[in-house]
């Protein structure tokens, strides 16, 4: 993945503003958390404190009323503990969906606010990735903050406390640990950024694999690729598990050293306080207090010596998260701009300029107009720009030179949503949602009545098929419409822009990939959609576009020629080229086709 400026920040830059953008907008909820984790915190250190008492009471006191009451004390202490343990955890798992959920739409919002050469730089899975692993780290590293606050440290200075009431110079054994551990735990931070990067970076190709799979079953399938495709899994799998190892060699690298830092420390204070108890005449209470509060010590303060690791390996995720989040706009919000306002869906084409790479242009000053009313075609060979026509006219890419005009307005000064609302567009490679046949109708438009839904579904000749089916509009499509054949799916995108009832339809090859049978259902479809409207069409079969009102032949992003179907043979140029080498080509199958 590419390089990003989020890699060079700091932690306590990422840290700080998560806490700004996040949990401020939760303080009250995290203040409320903070509270309770404060009275478990105190519950610990005083469970630590009693021991003490218990010991000298029993051993020492010898008096059971007492002990009684130390008993019933403890109880209610645990009871609360327990009570502040529960709320907490529910106050922050609260906290971190709302902040799940926030970063979710988020990065849906950006995402609706680029264009597509954004998305064509990138692995859709990624997207998915960034999604599901950034938005859970960002929660996750808030909530190991105010944890690491409000339940460990305020939990170890409790306890501490008790050690130095009960014996300061003992107390001072604690921090060995100390000093050794922040080294160890220094050294390791750069690491562990690496490494938690890598995985990232692997868990991403072994989405990508997968998703492309699914995606590309058919593929799959029909030219045998299981086993290259198992490989590639496997190898991804393989990478993933061996950064998962690493990750835990890395992060509990300086276990050993705190393990036996800490028995070092446990060691000196069991020795020293035996040796008060015995030598000097300590009540044993103060030793069992002090012992019970050392190792209650050790677990938090071996997680607060361990933040720093955790956080910075979270944080690989939030880099993620914010990559996108702060991509710039490509495609930004312009809804203060007028509406676009179509009488008669006049498109003209003034010297435009385009190239998806710099030095790579692809249409260079293309100037023609479709006029109101009329059907233009655009024919040529493939690479000409003819697609990338239809793209501009919905503004998915803009021009970098030039105008583009509808009824004289330039769509460059009006808002996307109200130009794309206008226009009508149906593609080769139909894309149908997940949802039933109704639901793929009506995203057309989204008051349509069920009447509506099925005069336009008839008017597609899609209708009879329709009601073919068990469980008629309410058939599930499938993923990208699979359940249906390529023509059926044709038809339910015509029925689609139908239901539109835009002035402007853009047809671009919608019968390309069809048999002669189903291009016909759909060519009577269009036939119903274009009348009476505006239509630009692209069509590499240009006997379906003898008809048109007018034909140009874009090549290397130029008009060519121009003209009806009879006047462009009658000059024998590019377009009569064309039509001869189909003619040509056509007859084989035509005399196979005869021969069976």
């Amino acid at each position: 993945m590419p390089q990003s400026k989020l890699d060079q920040q700091t932690a306590y830059e990422l840290i700080r503003r998560l806490v700004t953008e996040y949990g401020a907008k939760h303080w009250k909820k995290y203040a409320v958390a903070f509270f309770l984790m404060a009275i478990a915190a105190g519950g610990t250190a005083l469970t630590a404190y009693l021991m003490g008492t218990i010991v000298n009471k029993a051993y020492v006191d010898r008096s059971f009323s007492a002990i009684v009451v130390i008993g019933i004390i403890t109880i209610v202490i645990f009871t609360t503990r327990g009570i502040a343990t529960y709320g907490q955890a529910v106050i922050l798992s609260r906290i971190g969906n709302s902040i799940i959920a926030e970063n979710q739409r988020k990065l849906f919002d950006r995402l609706m606010n680029q264009n597509l050469g954004f998305f064509a730089e990138r692995h859709s899975s990624e997207f998915l990735h960034r999604l599901s692993t950034g938005a859970n780290a960002a929660t996750g590293v808030l909530n190991m903050l105010i944890t690491a606050v409000g339940r460990d440290l305020l939990s170890l200075i409790g306890l501490v406390a008790v050690m130095v009431i009960q014996d300061p110079f003992m107390s001072l054994f604690a921090f060995v640990i100390a000093p050794p551990a922040l080294w160890m735990v220094r050294k390791l931070v750069k690491r562990i950024r690496n490494v938690a990067k890598a995985h990232f970076t692997g868990g991403t190709r072994l989405f990508e694999t997968l998703h492309e799979t699914i995606q590309g079953i058919r593929i799959v399938k029909a030219f045998t690729l299981e086993d290259r495709l198992r490989k590639r899994y496997y190898d991804n799998v393989a990478i993933v598990e061996h950064e998962s190892n690493k990750m835990a060699r890395v992060s509990n690298r300086s276990s050993p050293l705190m393990e036996t830092l800490a028995g070092v420390s446990i060691a000196l204070g069991v020795i020293y306080g035996g040796y008060r108890t015995i030598e000097m005449s300590a009540t044993p209470g103060e030793f069992f207090s002090f012992i019970t509060a050392f190792l209650l010590a050790y677990e938090p303060a071996k997680r607060l010596a361990r933040l720093n690791i955790e956080l910075n390996a979270g944080l690989v995720g939030v880099r993620q998260l914010f990559d996108i989040i702060d991509a710039p706009s490509t495609e930004p919000v312009d809804d203060d701009k007028p509406n676009l306002r179509i009488d008669k869906a006049q498109v003209e084409f003034k010297e435009v300029g385009f190239g998806y790479r710099e030095g790579q242009p692809v249409l260079r000053g293309l100037s023609f107009t479709a006029d109101a009313g009329q059907m233009t075609a655009l024919v040529g060979p493939s690479g000409g720009g003819k697609s990338t026509i239809l793209n501009l006219i919905l503004r998915l890419y803009e021009a970098q030179s030039g105008i583009i005009a509808i009824d004289g307005q330039n769509i460059a000064d009006v808002s996307r949503h109200s130009l794309r609302r206008q226009i009508a567009y149906v593609g080769q490679d139909v894309f149908l949602f997940h949802g039933t046949i109704r639901d793929n109708i009506g995203f057309g438009r989204d008051d349509a009545t069920e009447d509506e839904i099925v005069a336009a579904a008839k008017a597609a000749n899609a209708h009879d098929f329709i009601l073919s089916f068990p469980k008629g509009y309410d058939t599930q499509a499938g993923e990208q419409g699979l359940q249906l054949s390529g023509g059926q799916r044709q038809r339910i995108a015509v029925a689609r822009a139908l239901i539109k009832d835009a002035k402007l339809i853009l047809l671009d090859e919608a019968t390309a990939a069809l048999d002669s049978e189903s291009e016909r259902a759909v060519q009577d479809a269009i036939a119903h959609l274009t009348q009476g409207r505006t239509t630009i069409v692209i069509a590499h079969r240009l006997h379906t576009v003898a008809h048109a009102d007018r034909i140009y032949v874009i090549e290397n992003g130029v008009v060519a020629e121009s003209g009806r179907h009879e006047e462009l043979l009658r000059k024998s140029g590019r377009y009569a080229s064309f039509y001869r080498l189909q003619l040509q080509n056509e007859a084989p199958d035509q005399a196979v086709a005869v021969s069976a």
